[in-house]
């Protein structure tokens, strides 16, 4: 498995370092600039995206304590290590390390590892939802005179149908779940056992997520915090590009305006693979910017590198810290949970 890995990462770097070579006479980069954009960034804001940032991860813990209501009363305090340590996972080992913190949380509060990816579940559901309800309501009210303004609107009406789409479907999966499952296993049996043994698994195992939530009044507590979570990543995103004071397309942008930058950054980052999707993900945001709101390609792609940085490499110090604290070797939590992701697709 390890050497597949190393062959597909390879070929990856292979390609890119092909695409550059190819379009080398099409880049026109000033190294100079680049730097300087970086010499003369506010640390201020810089730290006051950090702070957001870190406070989003407290918010996660404060959620899952909701999560786990149903079953066991656990202190947000005690599975905010495990938000740490699982983050730092992702950010250097990719999405492999996903099932991190619901490994490390169940071994925490000594409950099934099944349960806990059944919350990871739902935690993502709410995740989507409430990015969307932002991303979508805040583009509806973007400057007229911002470039492309139709796409962006679009993109805001396009992403309110898949809010109602993905809240009606949770809604169908928590009434009749059981029923939705056997439906489709008889469907897809006869194409195929085992992919229709799998999805039914999968459906009833995203109940078990919704059932969770085990009153209206846990579902309007997680539902205020995702969207206070996804407003304060929002505005860690303005934050870092009002760091680029010498870039008026940057350090003057509006909350709604960043929010298509932040869409683009969210679907770069799902597939994000080890050290080569860091460069990836900053070349993703860098375009973006480049494009939308018409940034010199070094600002953009100095901002695309901060952006990263503040977002997803700042919780890397706390991360190895609480590791440390907990007597928890990442590399093998991010083994094992790769082994947890490998059983449960199959």
């Amino acid at each position: 498995m390890k050497s597949r890995k190393a062959i597909v990462w390879l070929a990856l770097l292979l390609l890119l370092a092909l695409i550059v070579y190819t379009h080398r006479d099409r880049i026109h980069f000033d190294w100079v600039a680049f730097f300087q954009q970086l010499r003369h960034i506010s640390w201020a804001h810089i730290v006051a995206g950090i702070a957001l940032i870190y406070s989003t991860y407290v918010l996660r813990a404060f959620r899952w304590s909701v999560f786990l209501r149903a079953t066991k009363r656990v202190s947000p305090f005690t599975i905010l290590g495990p938000q740490f340590i699982g983050f730092t996972a992702v950010s250097l080992f990719g999405r492999l390390a996903d099932l991190v913190r619901p490994a490390l949380i169940a071994k925490r509060v000594q409950l099934p590892i099944s349960t806990q990816i059944a919350v990871y579940t739902i935690e993502r559901m709410f995740d989507l939802g409430a990015a969307a309800i932002i991303f979508s309501s805040a583009l509806l009210f973007i400057p007229r005179d911002l470039p492309h303004h139709d796409i962006f609107l679009h993109t805001g009406e396009i992403s309110l149908a898949g809010t109602a789409f993905l809240a009606l479907f949770a809604v169908t999966i928590r009434v009749a779940g059981g029923a939705v499952a056997s439906a489709v296993h008889r469907i897809l049996h006869p194409l195929s056992a085992p992919i229709a043994d799998s999805t039914a698994d999968k459906i009833r195992g995203f109940r078990d997520g919704l059932n969770a939530i085990s009153s209206a009044q846990d579902f309007l507590i997680t539902t205020a915090i995702s969207l206070a979570m996804w407003g304060l990543i929002g505005f860690a995103y303005v934050q870092t590009l009002h760091a680029f004071v010498s870039t008026p397309a940057l350090a003057t942008i509006s909350f709604s305006s960043t929010m298509l930058l932040m869409g683009a950054s969210i679907g770069g980052s799902l597939l994000q693979l080890p050290i080569i999707g860091w460069f990836t993900q900053i070349a993703v945001t860098a375009a973006a910017m480049n494009q939308f709101y018409g940034a010199p390609i070094e600002a953009a792609t100095a901002c695309g590198a901060l952006l990263f940085f503040v977002t997803w490499l700042a919780i890397i110090p706390a991360g190895l810290i609480a590791a440390r604290l907990n007597h928890v070797s990442l590399r093998n939590a991010a083994t094992e949970a790769e082994a947890t992701g490998e059983a449960t697709i199959t």
